[in-house]
Order: C-alpha cells, then sequence, then structure tokens
C-alpha cells in the first residue's frame, strides 16, 4: 500500500496533489492550491495553481463537514485519516477536487448559507463532485473567477433551499442466487404466444 499524508496525499515527492494553505492568523483568508507535480520528470518545474481564496468565517464554516466526509472514506480504504491545521494541509486529488467544489460554492455565501451548502455537497457522490470540479475549473477554476460561469451555478445549485437531512448511506441487499432467479422476470414473460 502506497503511504500517505494527511488527506490521503501520496507521501512521494514530485506527484498530483492539492493542498490547503491555513495561516496563522485567525481572520487571514484559506487558499486552495492545485499542484500538478513533475509528471515523472524531475527536469520539469513544479506547476501550481490556486483554485481558491476563501475567506476564514467561511472555511471555518466548512471544514468541519469535509473533514468527517473525507476522514470516513480514508478510514473506509485503510489509509490514515487527516485534520485541518495551520500551515499546508496535503489532499489526494481526488479529495481536493471535491473540497474546492464545497469551497467555490461557499465563497459566495453568507456563513447561514454555508450549512445548506455542506448538506447538499454531502449528499452528492464524490463522482458527482468530480464532474462538477471539472466543468468548474475548465471555465472558470482560477482564484480570480469566483462570480462567473460554472462557479456561479454552483452557489446557486448548492445555496438555494432550507438545510436538508441527508441519509445514511445503506448497504446494498446481496441477493442469494435463488432470489435473485426468481426475481428475474422477462420482458415478454407475460404474454402468451397467442397474444402477438
Amino acid at each position: 500500500m502506497e503511504e500517505t499524508i494527511d488527506f490521503g496525499a501520496p507521501a512521494k515527492f514530485g506527484v498530483h496533489h492539492f493542498y490547503v494553505e491555513i495561516p496563522p492568523g485567525s481572520r487571514a483568508a484559506v487558499r486552495i492550491f492545485e499542484d500538478y507535480g513533475f509528471d515523472g520528470d524531475e527536469s520539469f518545474r513544479e506547476a501550481q495553481v490556486c483554485r481558491v481564496n476563501l475567506a476564514r468565517e467561511l472555511w471555518t464554516q466548512i471544514r468541519d463537514d469535509a473533514r468527517r466526509d473525507f476522514n470516513t472514506r480514508l478510514k473506509a480504504k485503510k489509509r490514515s485519516t487527516g485534520s485541518w491545521a495551520v500551515g499546508k494541509v496535503m489532499l489526494d486529488r481526488f479529495l481536493g477536487r471535491e473540497l474546492c467544489v464545497l469551497a467555490w460554492a461557499a465563497e459566495l455565501a453568507s456563513p447561514d448559507q454555508c450549512a445548506v451548502i455542506c448538506q447538499k455537497w454531502l449528499a452528492l457522490r464524490p463522482e458527482e463532485r468530480w464532474w462538477l470540479y471539472s466543468k468548474t475549473a475548465s471555465e472558470a477554476g482560477l482564484e480570480d473567477q469566483a462570480d462567473r460561469g460554472w462557479r456561479k451555478a454552483l452557489y446557486c445549485a448548492l445555496s438555494d433551499g432550507t438545510n436538508i437531512r441527508v441519509a445514511p448511506k445503506k448497504k446494498p441487499v446481496v441477493l442469494n442466487k435463488k432470489t435473485r432467479n426468481e426475481c428475474e422476470v422477462s420482458l415478454f414473460g407475460n404474454m402468451e404466444s397467442g397474444d402477438i
């Protein structure tokens, strides 16, 4: 198993990941960066892009929900868990994308709207968050593009409404072979040959 640090980020040098810069001041903004790494060739310079610059008050509203969601999934994969601490906190590239979606939705919000945004973000599947990230990043993925296109749409979609309650995820029921065969019905199973 590959060694990881913080929120599932590879410990290996030069690998694509995200990181959150949390300054020591209680009012200083938090910044989320995508670090593309070296892509296996150390002769190239490392490329980093700041994806969002989030007010500290809004970061405080969303950080705990993100931490709980990420750590639950990391534990399920038998990986070490992370926490938000002052300095640079690294994330797996997929978790980083998900965090950007949450931060982009929250950056135009009021602190009261953040609870709704977090609940709606938690209701999304990881694959849905990744898709939203790719759509948004391609059009308005830099820190100074807050009020544009998909980025604005994320805010509108996730902040609209009232608090929702996310139902606990249910494990799928596995049917034994006999029960599964009884449940399968042919599309034309009820038709007699004379009905055609």
